[in-house]
């Protein structure tokens, strides 16, 4: 199949690395794939060098940013129109808000001239387009939703009149999560039959192999860290909703009692700075480590080197750092919001809390900071849960099949 993957820009992130692998896959089995994206600007890193040596076909559109521009949005649907004629795709896939709804309204565009080319009547075309025949077959992944309860309704609504829109052009929806499922038809967001669960798949074997003693030894001292801490790591960007002043509150009380704490920060962002103050604020400085930019292969490495991973975003589709931690064998504490608890079991494979609740937090981390044996059962059960579930060739697997299911109905009917 001629495969068409668009998402607005390839940084470090959850999102991104589903699409990469996903392309990765789908162009080693075979099918011609192009990856549309736009330039990977931020202080998150990126992953376009490895997109571009992927062997698949990379297309940059310099227009197509996250932030919503008319001046950059109206070219670059003009832009993915004229890429979808020169293409002829028969799946257009795509992936985060923006490019989501740029790349569906272009898709249809292109389907409904494919559909006229084929119909020689009116009624044909009019039965074509009623039975949502033609090509492009148009799928979208919902990482997670452009609307949340932690902005206020005025935003949110024009956001969800938008992706109501752009159902009207979707043949199949993909969620990370079923409680993206859920709050996509809350919303009024396409309909039930339309909706597959894919978990958002990992390299899960640079996880699962254990670093030597030695290498784990290693990486401590690189960031400072004591061989006899005990340490508490997160992964995620240094922004807005994912929580990390919770962490330093927790810590501020923690402290006190455990002089063996370290908590570690595993990415970057603009809030960097920010949070480097709360943390000197609170005389908690040589109790928190900052890895700041990391590449992707070095997560794995870093969490086999701490004991829990805590994590507190406010708003997140399904946290990949969750399945990540598990299938490193570490118990995990996370909010519980949107599809954390499709795998953090409560109890099982490690601890649910209400979001922004410190004191729970601080509970749920002194649980597992005085039991080490717990510890390891929760990271042991979460690790055999996770080790099939989200690997990355399953993930492939499983959307060559909705891919196929969706080819079948390339043709108008006759």
């Amino acid at each position: 199949m001629k495969i068409v993957h668009i998402i607005t820009r390839m940084i470090l992130g959850g999102a991104q690395e589903n699409t990469l692998l996903t392309c990765e896959g789908l162009h080693k089995r075979g099918h011609e794939v192009v990856l549309i994206t736009g330039p990977p600007l931020g202080p998150e890193g990126q992953l376009m060098d490895r997109a571009k040596a992927g062997g698949y076909g990379v297309i940059e559109l310099d227009g197509l940013r996250r932030a919503i521009n008319p001046v950059h949005d109206l070219p670059v649907y003009f832009k993915l129109k004229k890429i979808f004629a020169e293409i002829d795709p028969d799946i257009v896939h795509t992936h985060s808000a923006k490019a989501g709804v740029l790349g569906r309204w272009a898709g249809a565009a292109r389907r409904k001239k494919d559909v006229q080319a084929c119909c020689p009547t009116l009624e044909k075309f009019r039965a074509a387009q009623a039975a949502g025949c033609g090509r492009p077959r148009i799928i979208h992944t919902i990482h997670g939703l452009a609307f949340h309860p932690y902005q206020s309704a005025l935003l949110n609504y024009p956001y969800i009149v938008i992706e109501r829109s752009a159902a009207k052009y979707t043949d199949a929806f993909i969620s990370v999560a079923d409680a993206m499922t859920d709050e996509a038809l809350a919303a009024g967001i396409g309909q039930k039959h339309q909706y597959t669960r894919i978990f958002s798949g990992l390299e899960t074997e640079t996880f699962l192999q254990e670093p030597s003693a030695e290498d784990t030894a290693r990486i401590r001292r690189g960031h400072n860290i004591p061989s006899d801490a005990l340490v508490i790591a997160t992964v995620a960007r240094l922004f807005n909703l994912k929580g990390h002043e919770y962490i330093i509150e927790s810590a501020r009380q923690l402290v006190p009692r455990h002089q063996e704490l370290i908590w570690l920060f595993i990415g970057d962002g603009k809030l960097r700075d920010q949070l480097e103050r709360q943390i000197a604020a609170y005389q908690l400085t040589n109790h928190f480590r900052l890895t700041g930019l990391v590449a992707p292969e070095s997560v794995g490495p870093l969490l086999h080197a701490s004991d829990i991973l805590i994590h507190c975003s406010l708003r997140e589709g399904l946290a990949r750092a969750l399945p990540q931690a598990l299938l490193c064998g570490k118990a995990v504490i996370s909010f519980d919001i949107d599809g954390a608890r499709e795998v953090v079991i409560n109890n099982k494979t490690g601890f649910l809390i209400p979001p922004q609740d410190v004191p729970a937090l601080i509970e749920a981390q002194e649980k597992l900071i005085n039991d080490d044996n717990l510890r390891r059962r929760l990271g042991n059960a979460g690790r055999e849960r996770c080790r099939k579930e989200f690997d990355h060739e399953l993930m492939v697997d499983r959307i060559e099949r909705l891919y196929q299911s969706q080819a079948a109905l390339l043709g108008p009917p006759k």
